[in-house]
């Protein structure tokens, strides 16, 4: 019998597997890295054990730091979430070595299939249709080919390769960007589909010889080759090709005698199903499959490693689920990570939230952007939709730029809420899908409410707190007060008097430090406003906004050199391509970074000549630091 776990992993998918084991009367412990070590899931744990450093090489991918910790902290068994050392065959052999028990399959189903390359070959084997090129022997007519690591997912060294001049580069690239993130730089090569669908079967197995099928999962809205939203079941699939997945799922696990949680991917080309991968430990997206089946898949995993039986399986599915990642990134800045303070992270109770974070976390450049998934149920696919927008509209998210946006423009699409969905149907939308939802009427109106609040919040101490909020003795001009907003700046115009103030954006019903009231023909609108140094957090009616207070003065030691190439997250640099007196082209590459897992490029947004590098390989850096300067070819004539 299991009595204490310890999770080998971080962020959201530890608190998940802690939430089962509290429910299962498990002892939870954690692991963590330095950057880790005031985050929510080690807050959370029993008993958490620190290992030194900050990148994942450091620490959660070292397995014998792990395994030293487990038997410290007095922990009987590991999960290793999803991610890190979670496929890694030898890590879970030293596992069991240790007298720890292992709660994923066994070391040679993770050999087996972990291997992409060794799993197509055991699939084609089987019958099972598959997509390989040998890129040593790729013509034109074989373009576009998506180049995959072969030791992991989530998108890391994963490219898209156009012509075959392009195919070098990109091998090396995805080469170095899957040793980063696995540990292992192998690559192979397929054909790639950009306007089919990714559909997944999970499986669950017990060493008794019983193994479930529960359903399958859509996963083809993506951005760079990682899922943004995943519902179950699939929808617009016919029974035909339903069943076809569901028997090769089945056909893929006993033929490795699997023992755990496990997913099955296909690519669905028409109602043509091609294997791409096994996952052989739990998936990001499993919440959707235990709504609609109502299982604890963490559970259930647990029960396997104990080598108890699953029993029947589950009936179901039953309703619709759907669930969206949310992430610390920028979709319409080539979806750069973001990092700093989340000041506020709130969210309503009709749906359910696996989240790394809460209000007042820190999100770093060490790991993956995400922060939270957001799950909604309905009893068919337009209510779980309607449910999940509405979520999201109404949580209270601030500090840092997210994809919220663009997962509410998914929802609103009228081909997404058709099921008409496929991998390439994101890059199709983007630019609808992140384009404002906000009139410049509405907007106004939130940038008005926190120049109120934040008027009110400066009048109310002391001996101001005498006088009416804005008041002048001659009334003369309005009251202007600027912000950034998204970029831009914006401005609040407003008077004060001894009848109130007013504003001709809106009517004033009412000015607090923390609430506003505004009238619009004849309808009140209530808008939350919180101020602190240096912002402004607004959540009205119709969306949110976080405004940058604008100093009267700027400072000289924040103005940057003309042609300063800055850094546009924290991050380390990985390569610096070019040095001083260098003549570079327009979209030459200067630098690659190295943020979230992610290699950045980039590259001079002039012709021009090199005459500062302010950084070197191995160097980390904050975002907004200079780290080269151009000068143009304008300037130098």
């Amino acid at each position: 019998m299991i009595r204490s776990v310890l999770v080998a992993n971080r962020g959201e998918i530890a608190r998940r597997v802690f939430r089962t084991c509290r429910d299962l009367g498990i002892r939870t412990v954690a692991v963590h890295s330095d950057a880790d070590a005031d985050a929510p899931f080690v807050q959370e744990a029993d008993i958490a054990v620190p290992l030194p450093g900050n990148t994942a090489a450091e620490t959660y991918l070292r397995g014998d730091l792990v395994i030293a910790a487990a038997k410290a902290a007095g922990a009987d068994a590991i999960h290793p979430g999803y991610g890190f050392l979670s496929e890694n065959a030898d890590f879970a052999r030293q596992v069991a070595e240790a007298g720890l028990t292992w709660i994923g399959p066994t070391p040679e189903s993770i050999e087996a299939m972990g291997s992409k390359i060794r799993a197509k070959e055991l699939m084609a084997a089987a019958g099972v249709p598959i997509l390989e090129v040998d890129p040593a022997k790729a013509e034109a007519r074989d373009f576009p080919l998506l180049v995959k690591a072969s030791a992991g997912g989530g998108g890391r060294g994963m490219r898209v390769v156009e012509t075959p001049a392009d195919l070098e580069r990109e091998l090396a690239a995805a080469t170095a960007e899957a040793e980063s993130a696995f540990g292992d730089g192998t690559v192979f090569v397929e054909p790639y589909l950009p306007t089919a669908r990714h559909v997944e079967v999970q499986v669950v197995a017990d060493t008794h010889g019983t193994t479930w099928i529960l359903g399958d999962r859509d996963c083809s809205i993506q951005r760079r080759h990682q899922k943004v939203v995943e519902e179950a079941p699939a929808p617009n699939l016919s029974d035909a090709t339903r069943e076809v997945l569901h028997t090769a799922a089945r056909d893929a696990a006993e033929a490795v005698d699997y023992v755990g949680a496990g997913t099955v991917e296909f690519l669905v080309d028409g109602d043509r199903p091609f294997f791409l991968e096994m996952n052989t430990r739990l998936q990001v997206e499993h919440p959707v499959t235990e709504a609609v089946f109502g299982v604890d898949l963490v559970a259930a995993q647990i029960a396997v490693a104990e080598g108890r039986e699953l029993g029947e399986p589950p009936a179901g599915p039953t309703g619709h689920s759907i669930e969206v990642r949310l992430y610390a990134e920028d979709a319409a800045d080539d979806w750069s990570p973001q990092t700093g303070v989340l000041r506020a992270f709130e969210t309503p109770d009709s749906v359910r939230v696996d989240s790394a974070v809460e209000s007042g976390s820190v999100v770093s450049h060490f790991y993956d952007p995400m922060i939270a998934k957001v799950v909604a149920y309905g009893a068919d696919r337009h209510q779980a939709i309607r449910v999940l927008d509405d979520a999201l509209r109404r949580t209270r998210l601030h500090g840092l730029v997210t994809n919220r946006d663009l997962l509410r423009g998914v929802l609103a699409d009228d081909e997404f809420a058709a099921g008409n969905v496929h991998t390439a149907l994101l890059g199709e939308r983007i630019d609808a899908w992140t384009a404002p939802r906000l009139t410049e009427a509405q907007r106004d109106r939130l940038v008005l409410a926190g120049a109120l609040a934040e008027a009110r919040a400066s009048s109310t101490a002391g001996v101001l707190g005498r006088f009416p909020t804005a008041y002048r003795n001659v009334t003369s001009q309005p009251r202007t007060r600027h912000y950034v907003l998204d970029g831009q700046e914006v401005e609040a115009v407003y008077t004060g008097s001894i009848r109130g103030l007013a504003s001709e954006v809106a009517d004033v019903v009412s000015a607090e430090p923390h609430r506003v009231v505004l009238r619009v023909e004849g309808v009140d609108e209530t808008y939350r406003v919180d101020v602190g140094e240096g912002w402004v957090d607004v959540d009205g009616p119709h969306g949110a906004a976080d405004l940058i207070p604008v100093p009267a003065f700027v400072d000289p030691a924040d103005v940057v050199a003309e042609g300063s190439l800055l850094a546009p997250m924290p991050a380390t640099v990985t390569s610096v391509a070019v040095e001083v007196g260098q003549r570079v082209a327009k979209g030459e590459t200067v630098l690659v970074l190295e943020a979230m897992k992610m290699q950045h490029t980039l590259a001079a947004p002039t012709a021009g000549v090199i005459t500062e590098i302010d950084v070197a390989t191995g160097q980390q850096v904050e975002s907004g630091a200079v780290l080269a300067v151009i000068e143009s070819e304008q300037d130098q004539k």
